[in-house]
């Protein structure tokens, strides 16, 4: 079951998980190690989907919405995305559940805690505008 094998993954990369709901498919976690807080990661056959907040946009504004896109181009795995209201910015991965293995899901996690690392000096000036 894709939920058990997300669940072992987490423990052993040193996740703290902060929520869990099997019938709704999804955890809540954290790395401090890794700068991840609140990284919300749904299970759902046959996707798994990885979902970060980063910050919330005050307005529209077409230099940040250009920045994250070409930021995108550069991003191995995941994206940069908006939520259905248009203002919170997410960082977003999904990948398959039937045949996830570790490896895969480490990729996952250490694409997004490599785009904090490298970006998070341009995220804080965003989340000011």
């Amino acid at each position: 079951m894709p939920f058990n094998k997300v669940e072992k993954y987490l423990l052993d990369l040193g996740f703290t998980v902060t929520s869990k709901n099997r019938e709704e498919g999804f955890f809540v976690v954290e790395s401090e190690a890794e700068g991840i807080k609140n990284l919300i990661i749904g299970v759902t056959a046959p996707i798994i989907i990885f979902e970060q907040y980063l910050f919330s946009l005050k307005r529209d504004n077409l230099d940040v919405f250009k920045s994250l896109l070409k930021k995108n181009r550069d991003i191995i795995h995941g994206a940069f995305a908006l939520t259905e209201d248009g203002r919170r910015v997410i960082f977003r991965y999904t990948l398959q559940s039937h045949n996830l293995d570790q490896n895969e899901f480490d990729a996952a996690i250490n694409s997004l805690s490599l785009l904090m690392s490298e970006y998070y000096a341009q995220l804080i000036e965003f989340s000011k505008q």
